[in-house]
This record gives C-alpha cells, sequence and structure tokens, in this order.
C-alpha cells in the first residue's frame, strides 16, 4: 500500500531523512550496477583489470547521471527521483560486442547509438504512434529468451577443487527460494529488499559450503582507483562493428521506451494532486539516459537506464524530494572509489549470480507484459505481440530456416531482440498505413480559424457518411476547442496550428498541433470533475468540451502540444 506524499519533488525533507532514504535507494541499486557489468565481463572472458575498472566507471557514470535527474540541467533532466543503474537489457548484446572486438568494440557501439537517443529525446513526438508500449513490451519480454542460457551456464560454475556435486544446485535453490519465496510473502519495503536478501543468503551458504573465493575482497583497498596502468585496448573495429550496431541502436530505443514508462510513473507517485503527465519531463529523462550512454560509449562500459525500483520506493515512503536524487548520486560517486566493496559484490559465487539474475530476467519478463497491458490488449495489438515474440525465439534459438540466414545476416538475425522488435514495428506501421487514412489541414490561430476548420470537418463528416447528431458534436467540440486554445495565445502572436482527423473503431478523432505554451487542458477537465459546483465563466468551454468527448488527451513536448479529442460516432 502506498503512503500519501509527504515531501513533494520542490520540498526539502530534513537532511537526515533526505540522507537515510538516499542510503537505502543505494543499497537496493548498487548490487544491479556492479553485477551487470560482471556478468557481461565473465560470460565473455574479459580481464579481471577491465572488470575493476568497468564497476569503478560505471558508478561513477550512474551517479552523474542519478544527479542529473534529480537536478536537471539545460533540457537534460526530469528533475525527480529517478535512480540510473547498469542495464540489464545490454547484457545478451554487450557479449556480442566484447566478443567480437573487446572494449573499444562495446565502447564504440554505445557511442553511436547514443547519438541516435539524443535526437530521438529531442524529437520524441515522432515516436508516439509507432514505438508504443505494446513493441517496448516484445522487447523487454525477449531479453529474458537471449540471456537466460548464460544464466544457467553460471549454475553449474564452482571454483577448482570443490568435490561437492550437489553444493551448486543447493546454493541455487536456496537462492531462488529465499528470493522469490519472500517476493510472494512479503509486503510493503520488505517486498523490495527480497532480491538483495536472496544474494545475502546464497553467498553466507556458499561460502560454507565453499563455493565463495574470499581473496579477491582481502587483496582490495578500502579506498582507491583502479589500475590503469594493466588496461589495455584494442582500438581496431572490424566488420562485426556494423552487424551489431542495429541490434544496439534497436535495444537503446527500447531501452527508452521503458524509461518512458519510468518517468511518466515517477510524476504519477511525486505529486499529491494526480496530473497527466508532462512529455518535457519524460524528454528531460531520456535525455539523461542518452547522456549517460555517451558517457559509458566514451569510457567503453554497459550502457545505463532508469530503475523501475525508484518508482516503488517513493510510494512506499511518500517522499519524492529531488534532494534525496542529488545524495543518491553523490553516494554513487563515493561508492566507485570504494573497491573492497565491489571486490565484494563482483566476487559473489557464480551459482548465487546465476539464481540471481533468473529472478531479475523473471521480473523484467513481468515489466514487458505489463508495456503490452499498458497499451490496450485487442486483438491487433495481440496479433503484433504474439507473432513478433516467437518469430524473435525461433531466430534467437535458430529453429527458422538456418541454413538461408549465413554471414552478416546470420549474425544480426540470430538476435531474437532485433528480429521481434523490427518484427513489431513493421506490423505497427502496416496497422497504421492501412486503417483509415489521416486528413490534414492547417491555419492560422486566428477568430476566423473556426469558419476554415468548419468546412474542413462538414468534408471529412460527409466523406465518412456520420449522423448529423455526430457531425454536430464534433463542430461544437472543434468550436469549444479553438476557443480554448485562442484564450492561451498571446495577443500579438500568430501561431499555426496543424488538425489531424482520423475514424476508427467508433470514434472520430481531432487531433490539433501546435507550438504554444498552454495550461495541461487534461488537467484542467479533471480539476473540473474534481469540482462540479464551482462554476467559473472561464471554464465554460471546457464544460462543454468534457460533456460531449469521449476523450481528451494533452501531450506537451518542448517543442510542440499535442491536444486529442474524440467524438463518439
Amino acid at each position: 500500500m502506498s503512503s500519501p506524499i509527504r515531501y513533494e519533488v520542490n520540498e526539502n525533507p530534513p537532511t537526515p531523512l533526505a540522507f537515510g532514504l538516499a542510503i537505502q535507494f543505494t543499497i537496493l541499486a548498487i548490487a544491479g550496477i556492479v553485477v551487470t557489468p560482471a556478468i557481461v565481463i565473465q560470460a565473455a572472458g574479459g580481464s579481471p583489470s577491465y572488470l575493476e575498472y568497468a564497476v569503478f566507471a560505471s558508478l561513477l557514470v550512474c551517479g552523474v547521471c542519478t544527479f542529473l535527474q534529480a537536478r536537471p540541467f539545460w533540457r537534460i533532466g526530469s528533475g525527480y527521483v529517478l535512480l540510473m543503474g547498469t542495464s540489464g537489457a545490454f547484457i545478451a548484446v554487450s557479449i556480442a560486442a566484447l566478443k567480437a572486438g573487446g572494449p573499444m568494440m562495446l565502447g564504440a557501439l554505445v557511442l553511436v547509438s547514443s547519438f541516435v537517443q539524443f535526437a530521438l529525446a529531442f524529437k520524441l513526438s515522432w515516436l508516439r504512434k509507432v514505438v508504443t508500449p505494446a513493441v517496448g513490451g516484445v522487447v523487454i519480454m525477449l531479453i529474458p529468451v537471449t540471456v537466460l542460457p548464460i544464466a544457467f551456464d553460471f549454475f553449474a560454475t564452482v571454483p577448482e577443487g570443490v568435490e561437492k556435486p550437489f553444493a551448486a544446485p543447493f546454493v541455487v535453490f536456496l537462492t531462488i527460494l529465499v528470493g522469490v519465496g519472500l517476493g510472494i510473502l512479503a509486503k510493503g519495503m520488505l517486498r523490495l529488499w527480497t532480491p538483495v536478501i536472496g544474494i545475502v543468503v546464497g553467498t553466507i551458504t556458499a561460502a560454507f559450503l565453499g563455493l565463495y573465493d574470499f581473496t579477491a575482497v582481502r587483496d582490495a583497498a578500502w579506498i582507491g582507483i583502479p589500475n590503469f596502468s594493466k588496461l589495455s585496448f584494442d582500438f581496431s573495429l572490424n566488420s562485426s562493428f556494423f552487424t551489431l550496431l542495429p541490434s544496439f541502436i534497436f535495444v537503446t530505443i527500447i531501452g527508452m521506451v521503458e524509461t518512458i514508462g519510468d518517468s511518466i510513473a515517477i510524476q504519477r507517485v511525486s505529486n499529491r494532486n494526480p496530473k497527466s503527465p508532462d512529455y518535457r519531463v519524460v524528454q528531460g529523462a531520456v535525455g539523461a539516459d542518452g547522456f549517460g550512454n555517451l558517457l559509458s560509449g566514451c569510457l567503453a562500459i554497459v550502457p545505463n537506464t532508469t530503475y523501475s525500483s525508484s518508482i516503488s520506493v517513493t510510494e512506499l515512503t511518500g517522499v519524492a524530494s529531488r534532494r534525496v536524487g542529488m545524495f543518491i548520486g553523490g553516494i554513487f560517486v563515493f561508492a566507485a572509489f570504494l573497491p573492497k566493496l565491489q571486490a565484494l559484490i563482483v566476487s559473489l559465487p557464480p551459482p548465487v549470480i546465476g539464481a540471481y539474475l533468473l529472478i531479475v530476467l523473471g521480473l523484467l519478463f513481468v515489466v514487458g507484459l505489463q508495456m503490452v497491458a499498458r497499451s490496450g490488449l485487442d486483438y491487433r495489438t495481440g496479433l503484433i505481440v504474439g507473432i513478433s515474440m516467437w518469430l524473435g525465439v525461433g531466430f534467437q534459438y535458430k529453429f527458422i530456416f538456418p541454413e538461408l540466414f549465413t554471414g552478416m545476416w546470420g549474425e544480426l538475425l540470430q538476435n531474437g531482440m532485433t528480429v521481434g522488435g523490427l518484427t513489431a514495428i513493421f506490423l505497427m506501421l502496416l496497422w497504421r498505413l492501412t486503417s483509415s487514412r489521416r486528413l490534414r489541414t492547417q491555419c492560422d490561430l486566428t477568430p476566423l480559424a473556426i469558419q476554415e476548420l468548419r468546412s474542413f470537418l462538414n468534408q471529412a463528416c460527409n466523406r465518412w457518411k456520420v449522423s448529423d447528431a455526430t457531425k454536430r458534436n464534433i463542430e461544437l467540440a472543434n468550436e469549444e476547442t479553438l476557443h480554448i486554445l485562442q484564450s492561451s495565445r498571446p495577443e500579438t502572436e500568430t501561431r499555426k496550428l496543424s488538425l489531424a482527423v482520423h475514424k476508427e473503431l467508433g470514434t472520430i478523432e481531432l487531433e490539433y498541433v501546435l507550438a504554444l505554451d498552454l495550461d495541461n487542458i487534461e488537467d484542467r477537465l479533471a480539476i473540473l470533475q474534481e469540482s462540479p459546483v464551482e462554476f467559473n465563466e472561464d471554464d465554460y468551454s471546457l464544460r462543454i468540451l468534457r460533456h460531449i468527448s469521449a476523450q481528451v488527451k494533452h501531450e506537451k513536448y518542448f517543442d510542440m502540444d499535442f491536444l486529442s479529442v474524440k467524438v463518439e460516432c
């Protein structure tokens, strides 16, 4: 059960409370930040010196980006408590990159894909109709499909000389039992700690059974930095760069979809009075994510992303102050200079890491399911998700005509995330292109716009043969919407207004697109609904619009506003 909001984003709780919550956030997230690069580098056969460096650099990048999320700079950062951590979505492609060309190959691929994310962050509205939550959900669900074989390999990995055949299975079973069992039985804050508790119990058991080598922990310094002289990077790139680049770009875009979901959710749990999502906050969150990937590319490490645990902890504690996020960023940076803490996490026994990875990937699959469910699982969406999911599985495990796909195409199509994601995007585009055509027009936002758009809407209604009652409702919805927009326009300025009309599933949608800094109309309608008795003459148009429309949705971006009004036929 969530707690009432005690401190909103712009409010400052006492320093001890803010710092204490920051410590709690850090403990919950630091295992994922450190273990993920350890999994990638160990699975790819990387050197211990590179692993030490990668953990150090990952904590630095995550600290800087978490601070930026809480305290934005220009258009980079959300202004909310959003933890940044190493991305599990990149595990499979990062291992492939390290095997193909080492750290420099990984860095180059991450760097190039970060530029794509930056571009899309500032033009996020371009992806509104194509890279939907359903598409993102497909790719998220395919991540466990590609990574789980690595987790299963960790199950049976034990130190040399250990002659206890049941030791590793027992550790795996106990870690999963504690992590999953507590997750099912626990409530509230305890549920968030279940993966960490599972790791602790599994590690203690592994130590008693001789599966934990403490040498690295004992030899590590309490405070220090990696020995950079031991690092050696190969600066040459081979043809695998172009083979892997589509996968990296695609996973980056899908990770961006997850960040969009997190940034919308954190707005929902951080305000006392619920508001519709501000997509300028979303763009800022994606911008900080892109900046983190840019730093990760320059440092040749696994990229980062937002952690959904931010939403859960904020909702449970009722403290949404950005001051907490700034403390978290500082603690991550400080932790980068604690080699003994890093060694303690990195040297976890492989059976424990495998069990932890199984739990995390299971939860990741559920996140994908939730993203699909949020998009509305009708027949068409279900068909797109089902076909894309199983095509991804088929190509990942070479079930589908493996003899036909060899060379560069073979390598590209052996990645289930790429195949499934591209299939979902293609089918989504096919749906958009084959649905009824959108009719568009443009005009100046002036009092004369009502007459211009009325004529345009009459032509659209005659084309679709809608009833006279529906036509009157559409005309009235257009008039009241234009009145609201004109009342928000500065008298000395003339703005261009674009209108697109679309008919689908028993409704006609009027979508207004313009560059105008106006109050969110969706929020204003919600306030009217909460206080229907109070009457204000300025709200007259809002009341009429609420009465005759089936849905009003207002999305605000840095460069554009999208106002959608749906009228039932």
